[in-house]
């Protein structure tokens, strides 16, 4: 393990913890360190496993977790971040594990990538959110090289070119850059440049110009702008500003590698393989061999690496492929399938391994040999850690279990794994008895899994019992192993035996009153007693509850008497007892004397002591006793030693405090884990208190730790318990470990399924558990149901035959209900005798009845509502409501326009501009009188000339304020509109002038409305009085038609809803189809309304002598009228009623009178009718003539309404070109400011990059000088040679001279095949340092006496040798200088061409914006005015007109016309020829046409007749002419069928009980699930610290969010803005040409009188 154990805390507790291992899997990518060491993070350590001896060396974070990991091999050193704020990188040796280097940057929260460079002393580091920064280290030295932050730039993978530090990769799932790293001296700088990737289809696109224009101009419409000024964008967004149609999604890289040649190898998400050029940043999609298609295999690619033999590449499908490239193209191998994601894979540094790290944690090694293999390193298939444990004894073994059901035995002394066990099922906790080798676990389905470790090596499964269907929670032991207790998820406490001998025997159960927090239990020393404690949560209010009950060993003798029938505990046997917390605890622990509580408080950061009270009592509140500060983050637990004297406390801080139990002062700290990681799940002492195991919540590691320094007495307290409780444990360890002896080995309930630790979910556990075994309190249940139906089984059969009675009785009563009338007839539910049921019912329906009710009263209030918004805005807001009017005879309708009122604002400012228009033609006409006056003072005229004179200039002045229509560009002058105040077409150059000219134009046209819709209303009421008069004169024609009983229908006209719009906002009675509903108030005015009309009526019918006098007399008139006349009857004479013969003369006479009064009368009454009949037809002729009147008056208001649209489309038509070219303004005006903005950032960029170029000169010529110091130097030692040997002989000189120049031959060294394929690892730096030394190793050679020429003193020769060594080292220094130099010029030489890229930039900026003010110049001056055209005269189709005129001449009108009239009557002549010979062909045609209209009918009878001989007589028609009873047959049928209905009805009925009876089943099933809920929301309070913390975090980030989410908004606002810009310019040119064509086809429509 460790050569060096890591301290955990500091001197001043009393007593220090240190680190003796950790277990744990790696979470993120692992690490080489050498070829035979890998490193990963693990919770706060950093972990160095050694593969061939399998030897763990633990590196601990003393700030936290640890973050980003690297590695640089050829130093043999780590770096690594720490999570906290502000973190720092650490850098180690290995394997010694000293300190190197810490470096502080920048970094607020985290450090994500930190990465080596493959050769030299550079370590590159990128922080994530707030600063997005990379930044370039010298480890070494500590300092920091440069730095670059891009806001907003995410990196996945950051890599370092292995054959250049210079160059770095960076990418995520979006884009990838390259950085360059360049050097000038001692400074550094990032360059980067981003690479653009190819579409998802793999094609490429160009690159979109959204500063500059493309030169496009429109000559209609006046420059083409780019869409970035379209769009109103100034600044940086202009430049980089695409359209949403230029957007097209892009590849997204996954991973990436170098290779040997500067190039990446890129695998993206689409399966796409690119190989990018380092250099040019040349993009190459790589295709696979046209023989095989590849694309499908790498897909789900996350992970690459180069290698000799080609490039290695896996991901999502678990399989390590090979792909070999050649030229563009690439083919695949398959290697090894590992049936798991692969997350990370890594090749040794000697290329003879490959590690493959998969998602959960597990490491493969593929070893390249002749025959390949693959090795497990790491198999991390359980997860996390869910519970730990000492095995018996606690001084050699503990033992662990994953979530997944991997159970490991551990050797305390170094971490070693001694066994292994898969349980193949989910595991929540586990303890090991104390009292014996066996070890109880808890899966999630209610069973309890014993284990015999009696044999460490060898674990076995020997027992399962499963006590119910819930989930186990916590499983707890006492201290002497006696009792095991164990509680679940439905708040039951089971005890059971914790023996082998008994079986494990259950001796019953208990129910608390909460959820079960924690289970703590004391051993009464110098008694049999155990005091036990559950810990348990309100859910009722913010207290905690405590339940305190005593056990004995006389309960293992005889369980049945401490139970019930049904397995439940008797209370009143153990001395239980309930007390509450003022406030509630996450932890409590029962003090080793049973007199204290101590808890963990939830809400505040205390552990707080309790006394309980020494009478037995129920429900008392426990007092605070004492209360210290816990100094944890979170929620935590406390924890008692074997011995109880030590209380440790742990929580989501990750760090674990040791106190004193009875004072809770803290003697010993250790920060094991970190809050990053969720802080600690779990720890536990050993029984000699020697080793702590911890438990990390979600970081995945197990820490065991050891005392480095302790006390003496606080060592020689456990010590003494330990050796005094040894004894007891080793009786009964040698008792029971028989029993297990003799156990035999059970097989888990899920053996026959696939043995994958993601197959076992918690639906298929309770699944098979309720269909192969029942739970122990179910079979207690069913024995104590069984034994209860035998004991009552005749009261049973009582109730049975009553209750049959009762459904007789019913029945009988249902029959005789059913053959009750149907007024008679009870409903089917009162027969029902559950009352609560039929409550419930009603209740029900009331219920649903008045949500129905709730639900129409808001969707009739909404309604309203729209209702009311509808009428307000679009109803009540009109000044002047729409309405139309129609003719009375024809289909004519005439409109009105619609209008607002003007708001106070718009007739403020179109009085402002009406006295600015007046100010200015005051001004203008003073100017001219100025001016006039002038030129008439140097020339004096007399009074009759200047009154001349007067009125001619009145005269101008009237033409020239009525300006020709022609040029007003529309013809409102001839609706009576004042177009005085307009500007003049000509005159419309600056901006205000536009917008006035508009406002004066929008309130012409509002001035034309208005005037329009007086002429309406004055037609609109004479329509009124027409109408009223028609109906006055229908009453009179009502009266002659009554009269004349002619029968004729009156045509009655009435005003349409379009006419009197209002009616539509009002709802009539009758168009209401539904019976109203009457308020009691309504109710009772109807019944008062209806009292009132009886007792008129009675009234009424009362005897009236005086009216029935009237009638009886006179035939109730005083006089006969002349109306009356039709009405008028002679009485016959009583004599007419004889014989002719029997008539007397008397009679004779009054017979005649009687018939020349009836002559009379008839010819009154023709008189009467034919006065009747004429007066009729003039009434009838008079409604006629009146109606035709206004008709035509309304024909006149119709013209006068197509005038007034023309008029006011002519002045909206001016209004959009005044619109559009404001538009434009603003447009040419920000193009500007982008341009202007965009040089003024060009300049700044060159003057930077002027100051650069400067500097880099100064540097330059400064390091010329100091490098031509270190040449003159070099030259001086050259040509002191000879002066240094001045005394000898000149051919000595000379011989000692070439000597001084010789100089040692390179040592072509054999290097041996290294399998990486960038060569051997050396740094730069290194390399220099070793190449020296080598080479003044050789020059010991050179430096030997044996080489000394003969006759040369030994002393010479030294001094030879030195000034020789003295001349090498300076030309190595030379050498040295002249990189540096060479350096600085290549520095110069790009910041120079970044210069003069700068200034072109510039260039075409400025070209840009004198193009832009040539075009607005030119957009000014070539004005956009309307004209009018006479109609006829213009004979060319829209938008075709011609501009060179140049082959054109110009000639009389009158000869054109005289043309035109010879050739209009010739062809009048043809026209006529072609009409005759027309009517001729006609007759031809018509007399076809009747003859094959003749042979057509002919062929139709004949059809008609065979048809009548072939008429189908079917069955029905004859059995319905030959039946004679056939309605009683179809009555027959028509009975069977309802029998058939009522059949169906009765199985619909039934079906419908049935569904209410599987209703209330799922009823009951959900609320089983809400308590399931409830738990969860339980466990969801525990996450709301880590929810606080990010929080928080968040909050010191707001300002910058809330920056860029500005920013965000902006931007989507402007891409609005830019659309509906699109959208309206297009809807405006479509106006415009459908206008202009609306105008064409109008003009037509006149004709054109031309002079002949």
């Amino acid at each position: 393990m460790s050569g060096r154990d890591r301290e955990g805390s500091e001197n001043i507790l009393g007593a220090t913890l240190s680190v003796r291992w950790v277990q744990g899997f790696p979470v993120k990518n692992i690490a080489f360190i050498n070829n035979n060491t890998i490193c990963y993070p693990c919770g706060n350590f950093l972990i160095f496993m050694n593969i061939e001896k399998e030897r763990r060396t633990v590196l601990q974070c003393m700030n936290g977790k640890v973050g980003a990991v690297a590695t640089n091999i050829p130093y043999e050193v780590v770096a690594f971040s720490d999570q906290k704020l502000k973190p720092s990188i650490y850098i180690y040796n290995f394997p010694a594990l000293t300190k190197r280097a810490k470096l502080r940057g920048n970094a607020q929260l985290d450090y994500t990538l930190l990465e080596f460079s493959y050769t030299g002393i550079y370590l590159a580091s990128y922080s994530a959110i707030p600063e997005h920064e990379v930044t370039l280290w010298n480890w070494e030295t500590n300092v920091i090289l440069c730095r670059r932050s891009q806001p907003g730039m995410e990196v996945s993978q950051m890599t370092f070119n292995p054959k250049n530090w210079r160059q770095l990769c960076l990418s995520n799932t979006n884009y990838i850059s390259i950085w360059n790293i360049e050097r000038c001296n001692k400074d550094h700088y990032f360059k980067p440049k981003s690479i653009n990737l190819p579409t998802d289809d793999g094609t490429f696109i160009k690159e979109f110009a959204g500063l500059f224009s493309q030169g496009i101009k429109d000559p209609s419409y006046g420059p083409v702008l780019p869409y970035s000024a379209v769009a109103g964008l100034v600044g940086i967004e202009a430049e980089y500003f695409k359209p949403k149609g230029h957007f097209r999604p892009l590849l997204h890289p996954i991973a990436h590698c170098w290779n040997t040649t500067n190039e990446i190898y890129v695998c993206c998400e689409e399966g796409h393989i690119l190989l990018i050029n380092g250099e040019s940043l040349l993009v190459t999609i790589l295709s696979p061999s046209p023989d095989i298609y590849y694309k499908n295999k790498i897909k789900g690619i996350n992970s690459m690496a180069v290698h000799k033999g080609g490039l290695f590449v896996s991901g999502k499908a678990g399989i390590l492929h090979s792909i070999t490239i050649k030229e563009s193209n690439y083919t695949i191998k398959d290697h090894i399938n590992l049936q798991a994601p692969v997350e990370n894979i890594v090749f040794s540094p000697d290329y003879k391994k490959l590690l493959l790290q998969t998602e959960n944690g597990s490491v493969f090694a593929y070893t390249f040999e002749e025959t390949a293999k693959i090795e497990t390193i790491l198999d991390a298939s359980g997860g996390n850690v869910q519970a730990i444990d000492f095995v018996t004894l606690g001084n050699q073994y503990c033992m662990s279990v994953t979530i997944l059901g991997e159970f490991y035995i551990w050797l305390i002394e170094d971490g070693y794994p001694v066994s292994r066990l898969h349980l193949k099922t989910e595991v929540s906790t586990m303890a090991c008895c104390p009292s014996s080798f066996s070890v109880a676990v808890g899966p999630l389905p209610g069973y309890v899994l014993f284990l015999d470790i009696s044999d460490i090596k060898y674990p076995r499964l020997v027992h399962k019992i499963l006590l119910t269907r819930s989930s186990i929670q916590h499983i707890h032991y006492d201290q002497h192993g006696t009792f095991l207790i164990i509680g679940t998820s439905d708040r039951h406490i089971f005890l059971l035996s914790s023996k082998a001998s008994d079986i494990f025997k259950i001796i019953g159960f208990s129910e608390v009153s909460g959820n079960i927090l924690q289970i703590s239990t004391v051993c009464v020393w110098g008694t049999d007693k155990i005091q036990v404690m559950v810990l348990t949560e309100s859910s009722e209010n913010e207290r905690s509850k405590v339940e305190m009950f005593t056990l004995a060993d006389e309960v293992l003798g005889d369980s049945a008497k401490y139970s019930d029938e049904r397995g439940k505990l008797k209370n009143e046997l153990f001395a239980r007892t309930l007390y509450e917390i003022d406030h509630p605890l996450t932890s409590a622990i029962l003090d080793f004397d049973c007199e204290k509580i101590h808890g963990f408080c939830r809400h505040v950061p205390y552990i707080c002591t309790y006394g309980i009270p020494q009478k037995a009592s129920k429900d008392i509140v426990l007092k605070l006793e004492n209360k210290i500060p816990s100094k944890h983050y979170g929620t935590g637990m406390l924890y008692l030693s074997y011995h109880g004297r030590w209380l440790a406390s742990t929580a989501k801080d990750g760090i674990l405090t040791i106190r004193d139990s009875n004072s809770l002062e803290p003697f010993a700290r250790a920060r094991c884990h970190s809050y990053q990681g969720k802080g600690i799940r779990s720890m536990i002492f050993s029984l000699d208190g020697q080793s702590i195991l911890v438990n990390g919540e979600d970081d995945g590691a197990l820490v065991c730790l050891k005392w480095k320094s302790i006390g003496g007495l606080l060592i020689h307290q456990v010590t003494e318990y330990f050796q005094n409780f040894l004894p007891f444990l080793n009786n009964s360890i040698l008792e029971q470990n028989v029993s297990l002896f003799y156990m035999k080995d059970t097989h888990l309930f899920l053996d026959s399924l696939y043995e994958d630790p993601t197959y076992f979910k918690k639906e298929l556990f309770s699944k098979s558990v309720s269909e192969r075994e029942i739970s122990w309190l179910q079979k207690k249940n069913d024995e104590a149901t069984k034994k209860e139906i035998k004991e009552f089984s005749e009261k049973k059969k009582e109730l049975k035959e009553g209750i049959k009675t009762l459904t007789k009785t019913i029945h009988d009563m249902i029959e005789e209900n059913e053959l009750a009338s149907e007024i008679a007839q009870l409903e089917q539910q009162e027969f029902s005798l559950d009352v609560e049921e039929m409550e419930r019912l009603q209740e029900e329906g009331e219920e649903e009845l008045e949500k129905i009710k709730k639900e129409a009263e808001m969707g009739n209030l909404a309604k309203k509502y729209l209702c009311y918004i509808l009428k307000k805005e679009c109803w009540h807001s009109m000044n002047t409501k729409g309405r139309s009017l129609k003719s009375f005879h024809g289909s004519l309708e005439v409109q009105n326009f619609p209008m607002k009122s003007r708001t106070p604002e718009e007739l403020e400012e179109l009085e402002t501009v009406l006295q600015l228009r007046k100010t200015e033609k005051n001004e203008y006409k003073l100017r001219k009188e100025i001016v006039e006056f002038q030129s008439t003072s140097l020339s004096k005229k007399d009074p009759e000339e200047e009154e001349e004179d007067e009125e001619e200039e009145e005269e101008k002045e009237k033409k020239e304020s009525n300006l020709p229509n022609y040029l007003l560009g529309s013809l409102s002058s001839e609706l009576g509109a004042d177009t005085s105040m307009l500007y003049s077409q000509l005159e419309l150059h600056t901006r205000e002038e536009k917008i006035n000219q508009i406002i004066l134009l929008k309130d012409i046209i509002y001035n034309i409305k208005t005037e329009f819709n007086k002429d309406f209303d004055i037609v609109y009421r004479q329509k009124e009085l027409e109408i009223t008069r028609i109906n006055e004169r229908n009453t009179n024609i009502q009266g002659i038609i009554t009269e004349l009983d002619l029968g004729e229908q009156i045509w009655q006209p009435v005003f349409e809803d379009c006419e009197k719009p209002d009616r539509i906002l009002v709802v009539e009675d009758h168009e209401i189809k539904v019976e109203r509903i009457l308020t009691p108030w309504e109710k009772e005015q109807a019944a008062l309304a209806e009292a009132l009309e009886r007792e008129r009526r009675l009234l009424s019918q009362r005897d009236d002598a005086r009216r029935r006098a009237l009638m009886d007399m006179m035939g109730g008139v005083l006089e006969v009228k002349k109306e009356d006349i039709l009405r008028m009857v002679i009485p016959q004479p009583a004599c007419m009623a004889k014989p002719d013969a029997l008539w007397t003369e008397e009679e004779k006479k009054i017979i005649k009178e009687y018939e020349k009064k009836v002559k009379d009368l008839n010819e009154e009454r023709e008189k009467y009718k034919k006065s009747l009949d004429a007066e009729l037809r003039k009434l009838q002729n008079s409604i006629q003539e009146t109606t035709q009147t206004f008709d035509d008056h309304l024909r006149r208001l119709f013209k006068s309404k197509v005038k007034c649209e023309m008029v006011i489309n002519q002045e909206e038509l001016k209004i959009a070109n005044l619109t559009y070219s404001l538009l434009l303004d603003e447009e040419l005006r920000t193009r500007e400011l982008e341009l202007n903005g965009f040089l003024e950032r060009k300049q700044k960029e060159k003057k930077f990059a002027t100051d650069e170029i400067y500097k880099a000169r100064e540097e330059l010529d400064t390091y010329r000088d100091y490098y031509d110091g270190f040449l003159v130097d070099d030259k001086i030692l050259e040509r002191g040679f000879k002066k240094e040997f001045a005394e000898l002989h000149s051919h000595l000189t000379d011989t000692l001279y070439k000597i001084y120049k010789r100089r040692p031959r390179p040592l072509k060294q054999k290097q041996a095949e290294v399998a990486s394929p960038f060569g051997e690892r050396q740094g730069s730096a290194q390399l220099q340092k070793e190449n020296f030394a080598q080479l003044m190793n050789a020059m010991e050679e050179l430096d030997n006496p044996v080489n000394m020429p003969e006759g040369l003193e030994p002393l010479v020769w030294t001094h030879l040798c030195t000034l020789r060594r003295t001349k090498m080292e300076s030309e190595q220094k030379v050498k040295q200088k002249a990189l540096v130099m060479l350096e600085i010029q290549t520095f110069l030489r790009k910041r120079t061409e970044d210069d003069e890229k700068i200034q072109m930039d510039i260039e075409k900026v400025l070209q840009e914006i004198l193009i832009l003010q040539e075009e607005k110049m030119n957009y000014q001056l070539d004005m956009t005015i309307q004209l009018l055209l006479t109609q006829g005269q213009v004979e060319m189709e829209n938008f075709q007109f011609l501009l060179d005129f140049t082959d054109s001449i110009l000639i009389n009108r009158v000869i054109i016309e005289d043309i035109n009239s010879v050739i209009r009557a010739q062809g009048q002549k043809k026209v006529t020829s072609m009409v005759e010979s027309k009517d001729f062909h006609k007759g031809i045609f018509q007399i076809e046409w009747e003859h094959k209209k003749m042979e057509m009918e002919m062929e139709d009878l004949n059809q008609k007749a065979w048809d009548i001989q072939m008429l189908f007589f079917s069955r029905d028609r004859q059995r319905f002419l030959n039946e004679p009873n056939y309605e009683v047959l179809i009555g027959y049928q028509i009975a069977m069928m309802e029998q058939n209905i009522a059949i169906i009805d009765k199985a619909h009925k039934r079906e419908v009980e049935a569904f209410k009876k599987l209703l209330k089943q799922l009823g009951k099933f959900i609320n089983q699930r809400d308590s399931a809920n409830y738990i969860l929301s339980c466990e969801l309070q525990e996450e709301l610290v880590t929810v606080s913390e990010r929080r928080q975090i968040c909050k010191s980030l707001g300002s910058k969010l809330t920056c860029e989410k500005i920013a965000k908004e902006r931007y989507d606002a402007m891409l609005h803005q830019q659309k509906l810009v699109d959208i309206s310019k297009s809807q405006a040119e479509q106006i415009t040409i459908l206008q202009a064509e609306v105008e064409r086809l109008r003009m037509k429509t006149f004709p054109a009188l031309v002079q002949l």
